[in-house]
């Protein structure tokens, strides 16, 4: 008969102890919680007892620095730090103090688990759970068991985990290894990001969640897995592979020298309060008057991009002039405007009335002369240097004085588009991210010559459209595809150093992670040979090792495998789904 867990133990009060530790006491469970750092403890009571204020009274919770009060456990969660003479010894001693039938349960995440099994003394009733990210409701974890592990010990832990809100997946060893490495470097190069000063952590955060759907940035799940924690597993896989990838930034080690630990520890990149709410956050400082001089927005292009700004324009009421290179491709654009509209009515996402009110908004030409009353125009063509200047040159001497000019490029130079106009200071950037209509982020890129009225409009018109404008400098790649392709490019040779299971590492990324898709989807999803030619212009930027595009890609584009586009890439997508 499974004995139901009537007293839960809890060893290590950091980032991953002191959530579960929250968890069972929240889901009734009577829990003890042990921690040797008497600081640390006292932090931890603060917040519980600030919690329970909150929330309402819980389970019994017991905290002390004394592992003989785990004498009366059931069940006892081991989460001390990654380091086996660390977490061997809480285990011989918690084996010493605790009843015969008591099961222990190891988070290691890079340790062997019979190995731990063994050294605990009770080899059938040491179990381990594979956290990759945080937990918390709904989120997933892996119960592991060796060969040696008593059927009636799992049954325990299986019963355990729902009852705090905790799904079982399937994770598997060698996929969270891969994972968790792809992710601590991708934090890895936030944290580089900050420490030279390019733009703010708010402002990396942000883009990344709306640009990527991540459902937290990178510098929030920094504090939330703890500091220490993450500087720890970057040494320990630096030593491992040689990878100079895993070096951690100076900003992380300073951090971690100074106490700023993360959410556990009240300050880290954020700081927070007894109940480890974020304290300080930011709030975009509004300029609606800026957009009272945006009635009319052009448009200089026909792909993708513009006829997806196109419909962003029109549906908010802003009268848009499109100009494309021909006639033919004028009615194309239009047609597909059209035609997205009306996907849009019928999908509920606006009414017939304001399709009917975008459509009249639209002006679309093959003359570029007809941009010379608009009030801010939009260059959206081939992400070609050589196109862009000359698309430049051109609005530099059509617009009317005054009017702010603008480049979708994501990858390109902006001062150079800038300074073929012959007019910089009205120059800046605009990067849409794909499908406009759908997503809410817009990079705005301010140039050294751009002007402040000019950067301060560019934000009116993003919040005026709905979406949330995220500033930084113009440097290749911004910050969405500066921090995320290296991180793909990662996936990528792991490919070429080992046999790797490709869904099951980009299963291990969203399941443990929380990441929306995993890497090798998200390739395939963007395009193969759009992955390569945004790698090429990061690397031509920084010759760095990071963003050197791997060979395995060449040779994938080479072939004409270009991802869900052509039906095949990592993944093979059938015709049917494209």
């Amino acid at each position: 008969m499974v004995r139901e867990p009537s007293v839960v133990g809890v060893v290590g009060l950091g980032a991953l102890g002191e959530r579960l530790l929250h968890m069972l006491c929240g889901a009734g469970h009577n829990v003890v919680g042990v921690e040797q750092q008497l600081d640390v403890l006292a932090q931890v009571d603060q917040r519980m007892k600030a919690t329970e204020a909150v929330r309402g009274p819980g389970g019994d919770c017991t905290l002390t620095n004394d592992t003989a009060a785990l004498c009366r456990a059931d069940l006892v969660i081991e989460a001390a730090t990654e380091d086996l003479g660390t977490k061997t010894d809480v285990l011989r001693r918690l084996d010493s103090v605790c009843f015969d039938h008591t099961v222990l349960v190891s988070t290691t995440a890079s340790l062997s688990l019979t190995r731990l099994a063994v050294a605990s003394g009770r080899p059938s009733r040491t179990l381990g759970l594979r956290f990759l990210g945080p937990p918390a409701p709904d989120s997933v974890v892996e119960p592991v068991r060796t060969a040696m592990s008593d059927d009636d010990a799992v049954d325990a832990l299986h019963r355990l985990l729902p009852t705090i809100g905790l799904d079982r997946a399937v994770l598997g060893p060698v996929p969270s290894r891969d994972a968790t490495a792809l992710v601590y470097a991708f934090l890895n190069r936030a944290v580089s990001l900050v420490d030279d000063g390019y733009v703010s952590h708010e402002a990396i955060d942000t883009a990344l969640r709306l640009g990527c759907g991540l459902p937290r940035g990178p510098l929030e799940m920094l504090d939330e897995l703890g500091v220490d924690g993450v500087h720890s597993a970057l040494l320990e896989l630096r030593d491992r592979t040689g990878d100079d990838t895993f070096r951690p930034a100076p900003l992380l080690t300073s951090m971690v020298r100074a106490g700023a630990l993360g959410r556990k520890a009240g300050r880290g990149i954020y700081r927070y309060d007894d109940l480890g709410n974020r304290l300080g956050v930011q709030r975009p400082v509004e300029h609606d008057d800026e957009a009272v001089g945006i009635g009319t927005v052009g448009i200089f292009g026909s792909g993708t991009m513009a006829r997806g700004i196109t419909e962003v324009m029109t549906t908010a009421g802003l009268r848009a002039v499109v100009v494309t290179r021909t006639g033919e491709k004028a009615a194309e654009l239009s047609e597909a405007v059209d035609a997205s509209l009306t996907r849009s009515v019928h999908r509920g996402r606006i009414d017939g009335e304001r399709r009917r009110t975008a459509l009249d908004l639209l002006v679309v030409s093959d003359e570029p002369d007809m941009l010379s009353g608009c009030d801010l125009v939009i260059e959206a063509v081939a992400e070609d240097s050589a196109v862009k200047h000359a698309v430049f040159e051109r609005l530099g001497s059509v617009c009317r004085p005054g009017a702010v000019l603008a480049t979708t490029t994501s990858s390109l130079s902006v001062i150079a588009c800038a300074e073929a106009s012959g007019r910089p200071g009205d120059v800046l950037g605009l990067h849409f991210f794909n499908p406009a209509p759908v997503m809410g982020l817009v990079e705005v890129v301010r140039t050294t010559r751009t002007r402040e009225e000019v950067r301060a409009r560019g934000h009116a018109l993003c919040r005026r459209l709905g979406k949330t404008p995220v500033e930084c400098g113009d440097r290749t790649g911004f910050i969405v595809n500066r921090l995320l392709f290296p991180y793909l490019a990662d996936a990528i040779r792991l490919l070429e150093r080992h046999d790797v299971g490709i869904e099951e590492t980009d299963s291990a990324v969203q399941k443990g992670f929380g990441f929306p898709i995993g890497p090798f989807a998200l390739l395939d999803t963007i395009g193969l040979d759009v992955s390569l030619a945004i790698l090429r212009s990061l690397h031509r930027a920084f010759p760095e090792p990071d963003f050197e595009p791997p060979q395995l890609l060449e040779q994938l584009v080479m072939q004409g495998c270009l991802g869900r586009k052509s039906s095949h890439g990592f993944h093979r997508t059938p015709k049917r789904w494209l």
